[in-house]
């Protein structure tokens, strides 16, 4: 069994069971269920459909197949809604409702929608009624923790339906009725005995089966584990389980069927396998990979995946249908779980493991991110330094197992924070889930993870009074606000991002929302105000003797200008970048600069100056080997041509851009025509900016 990060070599997962693999009975409430779907049609006075999504409500605790139910309902109506099957999570395994904003992204991807970053819970369910208007679709939204949850969501679309789950009623929520879950029928509770057990036991001793049905109460989850209990031990009769559960009735024996059973089975492990058992509890969100395991127990890959297969036999783990080895923790089990771990474990010791596994998280992510900077003779080497477990053998199982993990490591992402710190492990773990996600995905494609992640930051700075890191939070979320759109937003953010910077006494921020607070003001057309945010910004770079942004800074001042019709003001700033990036010995910066100022002097009626400058310009793009800004020039060179009345050498002039543009390679990595280049919204601030934090 490898113990490398991505295993390639198979798609089977050891010990995935199909859902429908151990459904059984529940015949009554299923033909309720679907009757109760039947008389959706009919239920106002006037005997027109409801306005909205008829809802089905299976109640239950923990254990009582709640979910497998719904499952299974939701699999026998599948044909009558063409428009497929949404499913959303609405608790955490420990409990921790979902917040709604989550939840309506996911169900807005299942329907391969993309949702704005940061758009307001009420305008992401506002996308989401929209996109399910007109359909016929089924959304399960299992372990809903309130009314409000599920209303939140509910589509405006009378052909829809929603089937919630939960532990008890959704008052609030008009026309629900309650499926509530007992236990299942004798019958069906012997025969998941027999199937989980093996049916030779159960045959031959039928009574000793009802007696431990009883002892569990017929609730699926515990006769799941009593089965398990029984695979393990071939030679142990079903009456001595039966025993053993119904053996005293002391605080040991106490609680629910489903904790007597686990605590039966939990004892028999061995020590090193009860451990990696009740840590599980730590892992984020319920799910466990074997990296996840091996981590949290400090042992090796292949142990922890032998021991994580183990408990998907012994039912305490359930098995993810996945490309690669993925584990859940039950919910019902989780409490159970956490209690072993707050009685058998002291404080440090969970402490440590949590650390452990948050350092592997970032290690993977490292290896994830460094694989696609094969060009890099430092990441290259990185990589190699790495040990094999923590290798992918490609890109591409790279960027397979961010994606299927996606939901784990945006879950470690709140861990990290959860105690409302933000140690060095935490700001590594954020710095290298953004950089990742940007490496496979992109900014644009990634944005949604990267503003909770950037949220995540700014809600810790602003508890602890964190001016830098609050600073560095504002800025990255302003620059997504941006990108989509949302320009007014993003002028506020950087705003308050430039006094967070000014209070941390961080030039680097200060600069950066200055210059950021003039691109959103030239987005918004206020040239004035932009170029004056973009002096401020290059006075601190000039009293910084930072060269270079300033070169870049004048040329910004120049294009706000030239936006605003004031080309002798533009003029001067492009020349002043000019002799900025001459100094600099930056030929391509230089000869981009060249380009600016000739289409500003032809602006301003100096087709003689633009002539002039634009050859230059040539020139220096010639040097640089910027064939495609040389193909743009001469063909400027060509229009200018005209206008002064010399057809011959403009059509020399275009004839030598288009045998340019016929020889180039098909992917450059240039730019076209400088004209059509945009300002920019400052630079990219995804790092949480820390002397402590590594790369």
């Amino acid at each position: 069994m490898t113990d490398q990060a991505v295993d390639t070599g198979g798609l089977e997962l050891s010990g995935h069971t199909s859902p429908e693999l151990f459904f059984l009975g529940r015949t009554r409430e299923l033909k309720e269920l679907r009757a109760d779907i039947e008389r959706a049609g009919l239920d106002t006075l006037a005997g027109r459909k409801a306005p909205r999504a008829r809802v089905l409500l299976i109640a239950g605790r923990p254990g009582s197949g709640r979910t497998a139910l719904a499952e299974e309902l939701v699999r026998q109506v599948a044909g009558r809604y063409p428009d497929g099957v949404l499913r959303a999570r609405l608790s955490e395994p420990d409990g921790t409702p979902v917040p709604t904003e989550r939840a309506a992204r996911d169900l807005l991807a299942g329907l391969g929608l993309p949702a704005p970053a940061g758009a307001a819970v009420d305008d992401l369910a506002a996308e989401l009624r929209a996109a399910l208007a007109g359909r016929r679709t089924v959304l399960l939204l299992d372990d809903a923790a309130d009314a409000e949850q599920v209303d939140a969501l509910l589509p405006d679309a009378p052909d829809c339906l929603a089937v919630a789950v939960a532990q008890g009623p959704l008052t609030g929520i008009a026309d629900v009725r309650p499926c509530t879950l007992g236990g299942l029928d004798t019958k069906s509770a012997v025969e998941l005995l027999s199937r989980r057990a093996g049916s030779v036991r159960i045959t031959v001793d039928p009574r000793a089966a009802e007696t431990l049905v009883e002892e569990c109460q017929a609730q699926p989850a515990a006769l799941m584990l009593a089965g398990g209990w029984l695979a393990a031990r071939p030679k142990s009769a079903v009456a001595d389980l039966a025993k053993q559960l119904r053996a005293g009735d002391d605080e040991e024996t106490a609680g629910t069927p489903l904790s007597r059973v686990f605590r039966l089975l939990y004892a028999a492990l061995p020590a090193p396998a009860a451990r990696i058992l009740r840590l599980l509890a730590l892992a984020p969100a319920g799910y466990v990979d074997p990296h996840t395991a091996s981590a949290l127990a400090g042992c090796s890959v292949s142990a922890a995946r032998t021991a994580l297969d183990d408990f998907v036999a012994l039912g305490v783990l359930r098995g993810v249908d996945s490309p690669l080895p993925q584990y859940e923790v039950p919910g019902a089990l989780h409490p159970l779980l956490r209690a072993l771990t707050e009685t058998q474990d002291k404080p440090a010791e969970l402490q440590l493991a949590r650390a452990r596994m948050l350092e592997r998280t970032v290690r993977l992510l490292q290896s994830c991110r460094a694989i696609t900077e094969t060009d890099s003779p430092q990441a290259r080497a990185k990589l190699l330094g790495m040990p094999r477990s923590l290798r992918f053998p490609s890109p591409r199982a790279a960027e397979d197992w961010l994606r299927i993990r996606r939901p784990a490591l945006l879950a470690a992402a709140r861990l990290a924070v959860a105690d409302g710190e933000l140690d060095t492990l935490a700001r590594r773990l954020l710095s290298q889930l953004v950089r990742t996600l940007v490496a496979h995905f992109g900014t644009q494609a990634a944005a949604p993870d990267l503003y909770g992640i950037h949220q995540l930051v700014l809600d810790v700075a602003e508890r602890q009074r964190l001016p830098r890191e609050r600073a560095a939070a504002l800025l990255n979320l302003a620059d997504l606000d941006a990108q989509t759109g949302r320009t007014a937003e993003a002028l506020v953010r950087y705003r308050a991002a430039l006094d967070a910077g000014r209070e941390a006494n961080d030039p680097y921020a200060t600069g950066r929302a200055m210059e950021s607070v003039g691109g959103a003001h030239e987005e918004l057309g206020d040239y004035d105000r932009a170029a004056d945010w973009y002096g401020r910004a290059l006075a601190q770079r000039l009293a910084r003797d930072e060269r270079a942004d300033a070169a870049r800074l004048y040329g910004r001042i120049a294009a706000a200008h030239t936006y605003a019709g004031r080309y002798g003001e533009a003029a001067r700033g492009w020349r002043a970048a000019v002799a900025g990036y001459r100094k600099l010995g930056d030929v391509a910066a230089h000869a981009r600069a060249l380009s600016e100022l000739a289409r500003v002097q032809e602006y301003a009626g100096r087709p003689e100056e633009s002539l002039r400058t634009c050859q230059e310009a040539v020139e220096w793009a010639r040097r640089a080997e910027d064939t495609r800004l040389q193909a743009a020039l001469h063909l400027r060179l060509a229009d200018t041509l005209d206008h002064l009345g010399d057809p011959t050498a403009a059509g020399l002039h275009r004839s030598a851009a288009e045998r340019m543009l016929g020889e180039e390679p098909q992917e450059t990595g240039q730019e076209g025509d400088p004209e059509d280049r945009q300002p920019e919204h400052g630079g990219n601030a995804c790092e949480i900016r820390s002397a402590s934090t590594e790369d």
